[in-house]
């Protein structure tokens, strides 16, 4: 059976410090607690429940409210998920993850249900209605994605103006001059979710910057859809050599139907993406994209959660900057001749 002197040994650090890192009982430096639990995980140490108990009475149990509403993308949902569970587990903590779109009174029974220590909340709108009652609850909370008035909240997400704007500012500079945004399904416009308006945003002032003609087609996540937004986007835009896409479901989909269509890409049609990078290197033609980075926005919503919880100063916003990857799926515009 291993022993907490055996973590101890392992992690290099006092069997004392092993102790407190679990029970809360003194402040141990972030570096330290984080090799303790490595060591922890690395033998399989089980503490009896008096030592990991936390000195003040917390659960050590964070909420996750990742509400899985029409149009959300549930394999990307869930990989915020695993990334949040994984942060956690780094500060000993566990998670409790809630699906339901109940709103306030889910947040309220959460919090008075005095079953987690703090609140990670996704799917954020502008004038999301949960926002008052996230000011005046006790527990710490962080927000995963931006409202239009964040005074007073902790927010982090990826800049999605800045990306909307980085994928045109990539198919200007190659010479594309007719531009198209493939959207989210109609249902995420219509609630107002942030990052899809934000994206939105981006393209288009970025296509207007350019002076580029441009066009927003949002679209069912399903194969049937993608076609038919294909073939709309051939009919009103005949000139469209660019395309964005904003919406996983659909992106090969799209590529097989522009391909049915008889264009290739890249030859006839450049289409880069905002996506999880796995999901652009797969995809029929690895796509130039925007990476969508789940394990950095989860890793540091926990980061900022751990930090309120003990008392520290945290910065209200962090918006994580896009970074574009060039693949396989944008090419230079053919001069028409």
């Amino acid at each position: 059976m291993v022993k907490i002197t055996d973590v101890a040994r392992h992690a290099g650090v006092s069997p004392s410090t092993v102790s407190y890192t679990l029970s809360g009982k003194r402040p141990i430096s972030e570096e330290t607690r984080r090799r303790v639990h490595a060591s922890i995980r690395a033998l399989g140490y089980r503490p009896h429940a008096g030592v990991r108990a936390p000195a003040d009475g917390r659960p050590n149990v964070l909420a996750l409210v990742l509400p899985l509403r029409a149009g959300v993308h549930v394999p990307v949902a869930m990989e915020f998920a695993a990334a949040v569970v994984t942060a956690a587990e780094t500060y000993d903590h566990d998670v409790l993850l809630l699906t339901r779109e109940d709103g306030e009174a889910g947040l309220r029974r959460v919090a008075d249900s005095a079953l987690v220590d703090a609140l990670l909340v996704t799917d954020v709108r502008p004038n999301d209605p949960r926002l008052p009652l996230l000011r005046t609850l006790d527990l710490p909370a962080v927000l995963i994605g931006f409202p239009a008035d964040d005074a007073e909240l902790t927010c982090v997400d990826l800049d999605f103006r800045a990306a909307g704007e980085a994928c045109v500012d990539h198919l200007a500079a190659l010479g594309h001059r007719v531009v198209a945004l493939v959207g989210s399904p109609p249902e995420v416009y219509v609630r107002r979710t942030a990052y899809a308006q934000r994206v939105v945003q981006g393209f288009t002032a970025a296509a207007d910057r350019h002076g580029l003609a441009s066009a927003v087609h949002p679209c069912e996540a399903t194969p049937v859809a993608a076609r038919a937004t294909a073939e709309r986007l051939l009919r009103e835009q005949p000139a469209l050599t660019g395309v964005v896409v904003h919406n996983e479901a659909v992106l090969n989909p799209l590529l097989i139907a522009f391909e049915q269509l008889g264009l290739r890409v890249p030859d006839d049609l450049s289409v880069t993406a905002l996506c999880p990078t796995a999901l652009a290197e797969s995809a029929r033609v690895p796509l130039t994209s925007v990476a969508l980075p789940t394990t950095e926005i989860s890793t540091r919503a926990v980061a900022l959660l751990m930090r309120k919880l003990a008392g520290e100063p945290v910065p209200a916003t962090t918006l994580l900057p896009p970074e574009l990857t060039v693949r396989a799926s944008t090419a230079r515009r053919r001069s028409s001749t």
